[in-house]
């Protein structure tokens, strides 16, 4: 896996990330506050976070096939 490739997979990774993460906080706050707003802060960390670790695992699966 090149760079140019990781770098697209990371950005989809942490797209796809965001966008969850930032439901189920939406969702998670309607339910218990009784006020739908989003955590931001914690949506880009997930983004970020799972972005890096599922390229890695991504990247080291196509290395040993």
């Amino acid at each position: 896996m090149n760079h140019s490739q990781f770098i697209k997979s990371f950005f989809v990774l942490a797209l796809l990330s965001l966008i969850s993460s930032a439901a189920v906080t939406y969702i998670y706050n309607l339910l218990v506050h009784g006020a739908g707003f989003v955590d931001w802060q914690a949506s880009f960390r997930f983004a970020i976070l799972f972005g890096l670790a599922l390229t890695w695992v991504r990247n080291s699966r196509t290395k040993k096939s």
